[in-house]
């Protein structure tokens, strides 16, 4: 049985992905290549990876919109490689769901280097988070006498999922994040700030509008479960919190 965790690496250039390749198998690393997005996309529809490193100039589709694409099934972690130093393109990327973004030219080590943080920090999140890894959480409505015998909020760690009024909700790592420290500090208040230093790897990389971003489409998930209900209260030149 191959028990080494598997990463996606999605580049066109071979030149790049050799020595990164080397460097990735030397970490234990089972690498698989794809030189196209559609081809990356083939491959995380059929395969499962542990982590993707995705070129955004590839020779078929952009990898912004390769990304989009994933990221409509799958919330793997992800790095995005880039020649183009603009802030835009990094917050593009981070809005869309990447953990990362790297510039070229870069070393090999320093990829590895921010694959092991990402890997890291992710550990030490769910650590810090959720201190009950293992149990449910259920909140009762008590606005609502129909359902206040009901689970209308289910948040199932192991798969990193959260269920609302039964049905599961399609959401990317930072939606999930942030929705599952919303529901685990019922009535905070949290600033802008707060929560990017809570949920992003790199908050100094990102702008507040990054959190309205995502706020914006937690909003339109959970309307369209139940549109009367709104949970994530809006603090106008604060932030949010969320109401039980």
């Amino acid at each position: 049985m191959n028990n080494k965790k598997q990463i996606l690496c999605v580049e066109d250039d071979a030149a790049i992905l050799m020595p990164l390749r080397y460097a990735l198998e030397r970490e234990d690393w089972q690498v698989t290549w794809a030189n196209t997005g559609t081809q990356a996309i083939d491959f995380v529809q059929n395969q499962s990876f542990d982590f993707i490193i995705l070129d955004v100039g590839l020779p078929d589709l952009n990898g912004f919109e390769v990304c989009k694409k994933i990221r409509q099934f799958n919330h793997t972690p992800l790095l995005f490689l880039t020649a183009r130093d603009d802030e835009i393109d990094r917050i593009v990327g981070l809005e869309i769901g990447a953990d990362d973004y790297c510039t070229k030219p870069f070393s090999s080590r320093e990829i590895v280097s921010r694959i092991k943080a990402i890997w890291r920090r992710m550990e030490i999140q769910n650590q810090l988070q959720h201190p009950q890894f293992n149990e449910n959480i259920s909140i009762e409505t008590p606005q609502d006498a129909s359902t206040s015998n009901a689970q209308v909020w289910q948040c199932i760690e192991e798969s990193l999922q959260i269920h609302y009024f039964g049905t599961m909700l399609q959401l990317t790592r930072y939606e999930y994040r942030l929705l599952k420290l919303f529901i685990d500090h019922p009535e905070q208040v949290f600033s802008r700030q707060q929560l990017m230093d809570h949920i992003w790897e790199h908050p100094e990389h990102s702008l507040e509008r990054t959190v309205d971003t995502h706020i914006k489409s937690l909003r339109q998930k959970l309307k369209l479960i139940a549109a009367e209900h709104d949970p994530i209260q809006t603090h106008r030149g604060f932030g949010y919190s969320f109401k039980k």
